[in-house]
């Protein structure tokens, strides 16, 4: 198979390339879009395509099978030969593809790999800052950017949100900053690249069904720090994330900047008291500290948690790494505001609050849920992706004024409720109608409430079994909050 070593710029010569693109979402059609601009000769397999993107590949004379004709190793992905394949990141190592590719040298990609090579296609080129975790990624990418904007560059958030990144690097005026929220997925099929700030926000059990086991899933995660040049940014409470940054290659001269919600130390960014503090970007740091916010500042942003004020300095950190002053940092924070369904009050009512904690999808970002309240209801279960649940529910048990269990995989929480928290009260929700799941849960939650709990949608699993994402799940579930304290 011919190398791609050359391939290393907007300008390199890329007429003619044979390249497979597999999946039709945002990326992929980005990445078909882009390789058609380039000149590569493209051929588009996705099992599932939106016609409005079938249509302007037919403009642009992209080739493209859909639907069976794109299952499994495909006859007509074989015949064509590809000398590189550019796939979404949600496609298994172990798919037929893929395989098929290993076997026979060909490159995999995924839509990052190539906009690392073309990023200067203006004359504008971005740094990029990198930020993976398994849980708060969002959040910290976008407070991030509005840190960065603050301060006056020109940044955007993409990656696994917000626009393609590829339509980032086609922008016409460039941007200054780049902050990329990354996945696991998107880690284990990522090349060599070389940001000037990446950060491990934290790591635990998440995807295991897709990664095959802990080990792999971390290890994806750590090659987010490969190549850093000026911070590597790791969780002091979490030294897992430590660990995987001693293991990683980073260019010579990179520091490596801890955060947390604690009293921060040399070379890192924390909190003294009700300040957030920076001792890592200071001449000084050995005897002083530099303010960069207060406790109010952030409570603008919403719920007061631990986990927000985690978010908060590691995004701080990585802003500073990029020469944000205190002043911007400030100022981005009084003004952002989380997105929906990331610990977010619905209503509070006869001293019951009700929060919509949809996003937590796995276990780590449920417990950062449960250790910011007292008392709690908890809304629990859908898919669980593989992950044992039983830690969780034995850590917080204490805190459960009941429990509700929706999902799939309900049985797998029913039996870690019955054996990790056997005296507190269980609701089991079970419906052949998808659309009455919520309803009969949020009752079912507010005959458990008492007086000063919090009534908490913190599932640790998956939305897909009954909801359409995990946004739908939180948006049916303030509906039926809202339905349900109107009608009493």
């Amino acid at each position: 198979m011919a190398s791609l070593t050359h391939l290393t710029s907007w300008h390199s010569d890329w007429q003619g390339l044979r390249v497979a693109v597999i999946g039709l979402g945002v990326t992929g059609f980005s990445a078909a879009d882009t390789l058609a601009e380039l000149g590569c000769e493209v051929v588009v397999f996705a099992e599932k395509a939106e016609d409005e993107y079938l249509d302007i590949l037919d403009v642009l004379g992209v080739g493209h099978f859909t639907g069976d004709a794109a299952k499994g190793l495909p006859d007509d992905l074989v015949a064509f030969a590809p000398e590189l394949i550019v796939t979404s990141p949600g496609v298994k190592p172990t798919s037929p593809i893929i395989t098929w590719a290993a076997e026979r040298d060909v490159e995999v990609w995924i839509d990052i790999d190539l906009a690392w090579r073309l990023r200067d296609k203006t004359s504008r080129v971005a740094e990029w800052v990198m930020i993976t975790g398994t849980n708060g990624k969002t959040t910290t990418t976008q407070l991030t950017c509005e840190m960065l904007n603050a301060a006056g560059f020109r940044a955007a958030a993409c990656g696994n949100i917000g626009t393609p990144i590829l339509d980032c690097i086609r922008e016409p005026e460039g941007f200054d900053f780049l902050v990329v929220e990354v996945s696991s997925f998107q880690l284990h099929y990522l090349g060599q690249i070389s940001p000037i700030a990446s950060a491990v926000l934290n790591i635990d059990q998440d995807h295991i069904d897709w990664h095959g086991s802990f080990e792999e899933y971390s290890k994806a995660k750590a090659k987010v720090f490969e190549g850093t040049r000026v911070a590597a940014v790791y969780n002091v409470g979490d030294p897992k994330t430590m660990h995987l940054l001693e293991q990683a290659e980073v260019v010579e001269g990179c520091r490596a900047i801890g955060f947390g919600v604690s009293v921060p130390r040399v070379s890192e960014v924390g909190y003294a008291e009700d300040i957030l503090c920076d001792r890592a970007f200071i001449e000084n740091r050995a005897d002083s500290a530099l303010e960069l916010a207060t406790l109010e500042d952030i409570s603008n942003i919403g719920v007061l948690t631990p986990h927000l004020m985690a978010n908060v300095s590691a995004a701080s950190a990585l802003a500073r790494a990029c020469g944000v002053a205190a002043t911007a940092i400030k100022d981005a924070l009084q003004t952002f505001k989380l997105d929906k369904h990331r610990i977010e009050l619905i209503a509070i009512k006869d001293d019951i609050s009700w929060i919509d904690d949809s996003k937590a999808t796995n276990p780590h970002a449920t417990a950062a849920s449960l250790a910011s309240f007292d008392h709690v209801v908890w809304l629990v279960g859908g898919l669980l992706k593989g992950v044992d649940i039983e830690p969780l529910v034995a850590s917080y048990a204490h805190k459960l004024r009941g429990a509700v269990v929706i999902g799939a995989d309900r049985t797998l929480v029913l039996d870690a409720l019955a054996a990790k928290a056997p005296g507190v009260p269980v609701i089991e929700i079970s419906v052949d109608d998808n659309s009455l799941v919520m309803t009969r849960a949020v009752a079912a939650a507010a005959n458990l409430a008492q007086a000063g709990d919090t009534v908490l949608l913190a599932p640790a699993s998956a939305s897909m079994d009954q909801f359409k994402d995990y946004a739908d799940r939180g948006t049916q579930f303030a509906s039926a909050v809202h339905e349900l304290l109107e009608g009493k």
